[in-house]
């Protein structure tokens, strides 16, 4: 069936409102689907309003509307994201972070026979992960792993050849794993030439998978302190990320206000 999506705006972010059953549903009706745009899924939290909100420094900017080579499902991810959207809708509404996420997708992705790929991460994450997957995923179609580093991936004729790649592999779930905002301008650069029907921005989901790195406990996340238990594990890749990036954006999503902006783009559900 289909669904309409309530669209707010949060620190000038596009976010759409959903539950997990429902944003479950509407990412995996879009893997065979065989025209129209490919669906391109963020995690929208304090680091995704660094970098594509209206205070963004670096000026990034994710295009939207019918013109626009993705769609994009943008959903909430971050206990500031989700006490704003609660604030404006007056109901509650899921955090819906791609490491919750990934497991009942890729049963979907089983359940659907579509073949699945990963861009991110490195060789050696590659080889635990598709054993981790033998295991968890065992009917899984697994077309293939790419690994490009940080030099390769602001090389346009690199970026081409391996989209050009991935659309010869005939993926249709390609999950993005190369951090923000490097995941979100790939997919909107070279998405289209993928081939695949879904990309998924879920940064560090192929070492979750790969068992590089654990989750934080369940009470961590549920009171919203995930973002201290990863700063504490990885103090100097995170601290500017969280102590410097971390407290404008949260200040410019606390300033979000008025009524839901409307009826987001119509999205395809199962059911």
């Amino acid at each position: 069936m289909s669904a309409t999506v309530t669209r707010v705006r949060l620190g000038g972010v596009p976010v759409d409102l959903l539950g997990r059953s429902e944003a479950i549903d509407t990412i995996s009706s879009r893997f065979e689907q065989s025209v129209g745009r490919p669906l391109g899924v963020a995690s929208i939290n304090l680091d995704h309003v660094h970098y594509f909100g209206d205070a963004a420094p670096v000026g990034h900017a994710l295009h939207d509307g019918d013109a626009a080579p993705v769609e994009w499902l943008n959903l909430v991810d971050g206990a500031p994201l989700a006490a704003a959207a609660r604030r404006i809708t007056h109901r509650d509404w899921p955090r819906l972070a791609g490491s919750d996420l990934i497991d009942p997708l890729l049963d979907r992705a089983e359940l659907a026979h579509s073949t699945v790929g990963f861009i991110g991460g490195t060789a050696t994450t590659h080889e635990h992960l598709a054993r981790r997957l033998a295991l968890t995923h065992p009917v899984l179609r697994l077309a293939g792993c790419w690994a490009p580093d940080r030099a390769e991936l602001v090389d346009d004729a690199v970026g081409r050849a391996i989209a050009d790649d991935i659309a010869a592999h005939e993926v249709g779930l390609l999950i993005v794993c190369l951090g923000k905002p490097r995941q979100e301008l790939w997919i909107e650069r070279y998405g289209a030439a993928t081939g695949s029907r879904v990309l998924l921005a879920f940064g560090a989901v192929v070492d979750f998978l790969a068992g590089r790195i654990g989750r934080a406990p369940r009470w961590v996340a549920d009171h919203g302190m995930e973002w201290a238990w990863r700063l504490a594990l990885e103090p100097r890749r995170l601290a500017h990320r969280y102590l410097v990036d971390g407290p404008p954006a949260y200040l410019a999503v606390r300033r979000s206000s008025g009524a839901p902006s409307g009826a987001g783009p119509e999205r395809r559900a199962a059911g």
